[in-house]
Order: structure tokens, then C-alpha cells, then sequence
């Protein structure tokens, strides 16, 4: 086996590294409110959206095509003459993944809602810009196809959320609450499914798009040619495994950090984030579908009347998305150099330093993030502790201050006793009030020396 194809084969599992971390990171954007509703137990959600994220990533290849031509500047990286292959593009389509992956596990690890997509295109730009200069960049469809729509998207979605919510609970005013919310779990088990299909269609092209470049890097493709099939199945499987393993963390920011959403409120803001996400996959718009869902579910805080947003933690999102982009380019640049230095008398020696490097600070993120873990059992525990008697620690009495009861803390085997499980059946009630243990926020506005804001209208 040639070091050029044994790079090859390590830029492909990377990809698909970043698929998985793509699927259990944007888990949350299909069944966040379904969860937090009731309507879906957590394991059935995150086995169900898996399902259906496998189906939507065949049903469309414009995202892909956006990915794979839209962003690193093709006609700008030359050809090695000796075995005609682009051996540098093949090291700027890793070291983009490498900024992709680590920014995703970062947000993960501290519960934000960040987008995947744009940390992979971050990655992406940093290792374009550091090895071919400010023209290995396509501007055009950098500005066109990924920072304009990351500025409307979450407001589109947002003004047809607090539409549909407002128009919801219009028409049923003077149906009884009980049967209202019953009717509407049912309703939002069809509208979440059709979350996942459409995040299906969106972000498995992106992973199949940078695999694409790095099959044209090696000469395997020319670049007008389709994706291959085995590439759109290795996508579509790794995305699926991720949802199904569920980013317990991120999903409970979105069900329980924002808004305390009810079953109307899940509905209006998840067919409000599917008729968004699927119009941008048709047009080939690479959409970050946590904007739109995170801008949904705000919306629905806004058209229903007493609701209660928590902008503390909404501003802590804003923030992350903003400095996604930038933060992903300059790991995909650092990494870059790593790479290309250590590589300059063996290139497959660099492929291989930047790969321990990242394994070794993923399983040191994954390593931290087990001191507060956040699973199906827990993630649903209520978000500000407004009954802080029922936090029990050791000796069975309450914990004098909320610092004390961070998830993870108060039981001798470190792990969180949960609130009865949501049902099976979406018809039954589940109540809310029965309080834990304090929220992952805490933990993370601990670890960054920030007070903590969710309570904040």
C-alpha cells in the first residue's frame, strides 16, 4: 500500500469521524422538543431520527456539490506531474476535518448548540487560506451559500415559529389543555421525523462533498464527476450511528435551557425548522441546521404568551456561533502547519502526528466530560432546579448552595438519579415538576468562571 493511498484511507475515516460527531452533536435540532415534551421517550427519539437521518442523506446531493466546489478554490492547487495526484489538497481536506471535529466535541462537551457545518467549512477555509494564500478560498460562495444564510436562518426561522405558535394556540384556545397536549404529541412525532429526514438531506452531503475532495486530490475522480455510491453509504451510515448514540448534552439546551416548551410550542417550531432546512437543501444551500432549530424553538418562546426565554443562555450560543467559524479556521490552519512541517520529508509522518493529536485531545474531551455526564436517564431534569429540597447529596439532606449539585456530583458512583422516564405513549402527560439535579449549565458556567444566567428572561 502506497503512503499516498494509506493518507487517502486516513482522511476517509476522519470524514467519517466527523460525520458521527455531526450526527450525535445535531441529535438535539430533530428531538430535543419531542423529548422534553414527552412525546418520545429519548431512546426511541434519537433510534427513530437515526432511521430516517440513513433515508434523507440518498435523497439529495446539491449540499455536496456546494461543499465539494464551493469553498476550497480547485483551480489553485496544482497537480503532482510524478504520480498525478494533489497531494496538498489531500492534507487541507484533513486538517479541515481536524478543525470540524475538535470544535464540535468542545461545544458538545460544555451543552452548545454550535453548528457542525460551519466548523467543518471553518476548518476548512484556515487550512485553505495558510496553504494557498487568500485565493484558495472561494469567497463568492463562502459569503453566498454560508455566512449569509447563517445570519437568516435562525430569524426566518424564528419569525415563522412565533407565527405558527401564536396561530396555534389561537385556533385551540378553547380546546381543554389536556387534550390539547395530548393532540399535539401526536403531532410532533410527525413533525420531528420530518426534522430528521430533512437534517438527512443537509448534513450527510457535507461529509460526502469533503470525501469527494479528497478522492479528486487523489485522482480517483475528476471533479465534474457524481458521488459514488459507496461514499454516499459510509456517509449515511455514520451519520445514523451518531444520532443514535445521542448528544444527551446538546439535546437538553435545546429542550430545557431555552424555553420551557409544551407540545404546541414543539410542534410550530419543528415544522417550522423542517420547511426551512428542506427549502435550503433544494437550492444546495449548506445550512446550519442548529441555527434553525435553535431559532425555532426561541421563536415559540416569543409566540406563546407568558413563556419564559432564557436569553442568559441564548447569548451564550450567539457568542459560540459567532466564533465558530473563526475558531475551527484557526485549528485547521495550526494543524495545517503541524502537518506540513513535520511532513516535509515524509508527508504520510504529518498525516499521522495530526491524527494522534487529535485522538489524544478527543479522548481527553470525552475523558472530562464523564465527571458531569448527561445520558437519557437525566436529560430531562428541570433546567433551573426550582425545587431545590428534592436534590438530595449523601446523608439525604439538601445541599446548602446550587454549586454543590452539579449533574454527576451528588451520588457516590457519580452518576445522576433521573426523573421517571417520558412514556411511550404520547397521549399520557408527563410532569415536569419533580426536580434532580442542577443543569450541565451550571457546571460549564463553573468551568468558564461565568455566573450563571438561565433564569434570565
Amino acid at each position: 500500500m502506497s503512503p499516498e493511498l494509506i493518507i487517502l484511507c486516513i482522511v476517509v475515516v476522519t470524514a467519517l469521524a466527523f460525520d458521527f460527531t455531526n450526527g450525535f452533536h445535531d441529535t438535539g435540532n430533530a428531538m430535543a422538543t419531542s423529548i422534553a415534551t414527552g412525546a418520545l421517550k429519548p431512546k426511541v427519539a434519537v433510534s427513530l431520527s437515526a432511521a430516517l437521518n440513513l433515508v434523507g442523506a440518498f435523497l439529495s446531493v446539491e449540499v455536496a456539490a456546494t461543499v465539494a466546489k464551493g469553498i476550497v478554490n480547485l483551480d489553485k492547487v496544482g497537480i503532482n506531474l510524478a504520480d498525478g495526484k494533489n497531494h496538498k489538497l489531500l492534507l487541507i481536506v484533513f486538517c479541515g476535518l481536524v478543525g470540524g471535529i475538535l470544535w464540535n466535541l468542545l461545544t458538545w462537551l460544555f451543552g452548545l448548540p454550535s453548528s457542525s457545518s460551519h466548523a467543518l467549512f471553518g476548518g476548512l477555509i484556515g487550512a485553505a487560506l495558510i496553504s494557498l494564500g487568500a485565493g484558495g478560498v472561494v469567497w463568492g460562495g463562502v459569503i453566498g451559500k454560508i455566512v449569509i444564510p447563517a445570519v437568516l436562518a435562525p430569524v426566518v426561522a424564528g419569525i415563522i415559529s412565533a407565527i405558527g405558535t401564536a396561530l396555534v394556540y389561537l385556533i385551540t384556545r378553547k380546546v381543554e389543555h389536556e387534550k390539547q397536549i395530548r393532540g399535539f404529541r401526536w403531532g410532533q412525532i410527525l413533525s420531528a421525523s420530518l426534522i430528521s429526514l430533512s437534517h438527512g438531506t443537509n448534513d450527510a452531503q457535507k461529509t460526502m462533498g469533503v470525501i469527494f475532495l479528497a478522492l479528486v486530490a487523489y485522482g480517483k475522480v475528476n471533479p465534474d464527476d457524481g458521488i459514488p455510491i459507496w461514499v454516499k453509504l459510509c456517509c449515511a451510515l455514520a451519520i445514523a450511528l451518531g444520532t443514535y448514540i445521542g448528544g444527551w448534552r446538546v439535546i437538553r439546551t435545546l429542550g430545557k435551557g431555552l424555553v420551557e416548551i409544551e407540545s404546541p410550542q414543539g410542534m410550530a417550531a419543528e415544522m417550522a425548522s423542517a420547511a426551512v432546512i428542506l427549502t435550503s437543501s433544494h437550492f444546495g444551500i449548506a445550512l446550519s441546521t442548529t441555527h434553525v432549530s435553535t431559532g425555532s424553538i426561541l421563536g415559540t418562546g416569543l409566540g406563546r404568551k407568558g413563556a419564559e426565554v432564557r436569553w442568559g443562555v441564548a447569548g451564550r450560543m450567539v457568542i459560540a456561533w459567532v466564533i465558530t467559524l473563526p475558531a475551527a479556521a484557526i485549528v485547521g490552519a495550526l494543524t495545517w502547519l503541524i502537518g506540513h512541517y513535520v511532513g516535509l520529508h515524509n508527508e504520510l509522518l504529518g498525516v499521522i502526528v495530526v491524527f494522534a493529536v487529535l485522538v489524544a485531545t478527543a479522548g481527553y474531551i470525552f475523558h472530562h466530560s464523564r465527571k458531569t455526564p448527561v445520558n437519557a436517564e437525566n436529560v430531562n431534569d428541570d433546567w433551573d432546579a426550582h425545587n431545590p429540597t428534592q436534590l438530595n447529596d449523601n446523608n439525604g439532606k439538601a445541599p446548602k448552595d446550587r454549586k454543590s449539585h452539579k449533574l454527576g456530583k451528588d451520588s457516590k458512583q457519580g452518576t445522576v438519579a433521573a426523573t421517571p422516564a417520558t412514556t411511550l405513549d404520547p397521549t399520557t402527560t408527563v410532569s415536569t415538576d419533580s426536580v434532580t439535579n442542577a443543569p450541565v449549565a451550571e457546571a460549564v458556567a463553573e468551568t468558564l468562571h461565568t455566573p450563571q444566567q438561565g433564569g434570565q428572561r
